[in-house]
């Protein structure tokens, strides 16, 4: 293949066991060579790039030392495992991550046995490995057998809670456990907390040269009570440790930091480690997000994540833009209405260019909360501020506004609180597969009592809804709005307040009725039109709101129509779910109505292009033909059926 690195060692790499009978001079050039495939690989797919390039040196020096599978290595968010499938056998289908029928961009059980926990939300690699590591000692029947649980978690996932329930836990169990602080300063954006500024102190000062010089070499360069066994082993641990306090009150034998891109610091740290250690132990190693490629380590993100690229400039291939993101548009839209309203403030968790609060930063940085990898505070943090008088719109993407559910109900819900949840990729969300789909918002939050959710139709619709929810005070309000570009509709000077629970009609027809909820409007359109050439004209109507219902609108629709079909892009139990239970308590079934409900399928669909996705979820304008067709007992021409 064109443009293939040069990879002499790495070709002779087909399980992480042909890594033992490299040297140490081999193994430090190993690294060298992966970086290369790492970033050939992901020039030509696009996806996670720095995060992996932060972790080759370490991938290859985990994989020489420890004996995976038996010795489960489990990688935190998992972004940075690339160079991890690389060595696991996957290297012949490297180049098909993140697409239809490729690798998972993330580590996956059921793609293989390197991976023995799945992961694409932070947080979990230490519940996880304490997990193993317990399983090992009761003599759990894992099939590639148990030895050591090493979780790889990075500073910026340290900065959620559920890691320190875990270390909490694990240092009271007090089982051998191995936790490596993956410390590159970064996460997607620049960490925020006391827990970074601790962690800058930690390695700020001379100690951590006087580590850095102990470590080089083989272990028998190490301090003499390295080898003198594990009670001694554990103190010089302790002894060297770099203010390594808060660790050690958690029950961790800590050491550190090392320098994560030395191997001839992680090799006799690790091989030490693995020989000695009794309890839980973490080790701290300071990494760079996307070491090694120049336009990487430029970038304000560490090269976080990238379209397909040219290797030897960076140089990003992005198709240009017809129509702005709709993160973009609702940036704008909460802009115009802070500028009118000083009350109006924004939380996010760790995303901030991501749900586009970067310029609401830049615009007013006292009204602006980055809390870093905390939903659960980000949701009850906004509750504090609305019940201080504030109007906060706590903006998380919907596969992450998941983790803070309970806080949602409890907090929000409960006590009626406007907090104003602006929910970012919802509905299919394309290369990122199941884990990101932002399927279940609507299902979990239309049951709550006292809140409005919304789902914008288009992006001016979006203005319109974010100057609804500005205006709301009765309690929580949540608008929906997906991943990517809006449709290149007309936009709106300034968001008009929409009364509550009120839908619109976009086209009246006769037969059969289609009530969309959300961004499938732009499919259902499309259908519209293939139905027209045989003669059908549905009527069309945009819900806008899956509580409350537009109970006179949808009333109306099924009193003149013999036929109606809902569209909504989430699970079963959301919209659609709610418009039956409607139509049951009005006995409307009892007279006849044909009822189909439109949504995603009972299954978790994996990565491809988000138009291949919804092709399998049954939600493109050909298969909402197709449903109104069968539903009106209308057969197909040229061998297709609904």
């Amino acid at each position: 293949m064109p443009n293939r690195p040069d990879t002499p060692l790495l070709d002779q790499v087909a399980t992480p066991a042909d890594l033992k009978r490299f040297s140490d001079s081999q193994l430090t050039q190993l690294a060298q060579e992966l970086r290369a495939e790492t970033v050939s690989a992901v020039s030509q797919t696009g996806g996670h790039l720095g995060a992996g390039l932060g972790v080759v040196e370490l991938t290859v020096a985990l994989h020489s030392v420890f004996d995976a599978p038996r010795d489960k290595i489990i990688w935190d968010v998992s972004h940075q495992c690339y160079p991890h499938k690389i060595l696991t056998g996957r290297r012949d289908r490297i180049r098909t991550i993140r697409q239809k029928d490729g690798l998972s961009g993330f580590t996956k059980r059921s793609e293989s046995v390197y991976d023995p926990f799945g992961a694409a939300h932070s947080s979990t690699s230490i519940s996880a490995a304490l997990g193993f590591a317990v399983a090992r000692d009761l003599g759990g029947n894992c099939p590639t057998g148990h030895g050591d649980a090493i979780a790889i978690i990075g500073d910026g996932a340290m900065s959620a809670g559920m890691a320190f329930e875990a270390m909490n836990n694990a240092g009271h169990l007090k089982k051998r456990l191995i936790v490596i602080l993956n410390d590159n300063e970064m996460s997607i954006a620049p960490p925020v907390g006391a827990l970074s500024s601790y962690l800058s102190r930690l390695y700020a000062g001379e100690p951590f040269q006087e580590f850095k010089a102990a470590a080089k070499g083989a272990v028998s360069l190490l301090p003499p009570p390295f080898q003198e066994g594990a009670r001694r082993a554990k103190e010089i641990l302790k002894g060297m440790a770099v203010g390594g306090t808060l660790f050690e009150e958690l029950g961790f034998s800590y050491v550190g930091p090392i320098d994560g891109h030395d191997m001839q610091q992680l090799l006799p740290v690790l091989r030490t480690v693995r020989q000695r250690a009794t309890g839980p132990i973490l080790i701290h190693v300071l990494t760079k997000k996307g070491k090694g490629y120049g336009p990487a380590e430029s970038a304000r993100d560490g090269g976080h994540a990238t379209a397909k690229f040219d290797v030897l400039t960076g140089k990003q291939a992005k198709a240009p833009s017809n129509a702005p993101s709709y993160t973009r548009v609702f940036a704008d839209a909460l802009l115009a209405e802070a500028a009118r309203d000083d009350k109006i403030c924004a939380v996010t968790a760790a995303m901030p260019d991501g749900t586009g609060l970067d310029r609401f930063a830049d615009r007013h940085p006292s009204r602006c909360f980055d809390v870093g990898i905390a939903e659960q505070h980000a949701v009850t943090f906004s509750a504090g501020l609305a019940a201080g008088g504030l109007k906060p719109f706590c903006a998380l993407y919907s596969t992450f506004l998941q983790r803070g559910y309970d806080q949602v109900v409890h907090d929000v819900a409960i006590q009626r609180l406007p907090v104003r949840f602006a929910i970012d990729r919802a509905g299919l969300v394309g290369a990122d597969g199941a884990t990101h789909a932002g399927a279940f918002d609507t299902a979990f939050l239309a049951n709550l009592p006292g809140i409005v959710v919304m789902a914008a139709a288009d992006e001016a619709e979006l203005v319109h809804m974010v100057a609804t929810a500005a205006a709301h005070d009765e309690g929580p309000i949540a608008f929906r709005y997906p991943r990517g570009e809006g449709v290149g509709v007309e936009m709106p000077e300034r968001g008009e307040v929409l009364e509550i629970g009120k839908g619109r009609i976009i086209q009246s027809g006769s037969r059969v009725a289609i009530l969309s909820f959300g961004t499938r409007l732009g499919e259902v359109m499309k259908a519209a039109e293939s139905l027209r050439a045989r003669g059908i004209t549905p009527t069309i109507a945009d819900a806008r709101f899956a509580k409350p219902l537009d109970e006179a609108m949808i009333l109306d629709l099924v009193a003149n129509h013999e036929a109606l079909i809902t569209i909504e892009e989430g699970a079963i139990g959301g919209f659609g779910s709610h418009v039956a239970q409607l139509l049951a308590e009005h006995a409307i079934f009892d007279r006849g109505l044909k009822f189909r409900s439109m949504v995603l399928p009972d299954i978790f669909i994996d990565q491809a292009s988000a138009e291949d996705m919804y092709a399998v979820a049954g939600l493109d304008a050909a298969q909402i033909e197709a449903r109104v067709l069968d539903v009106l007992d209308i057969a197909q021409i040229g061998g297709k059926r609904a």
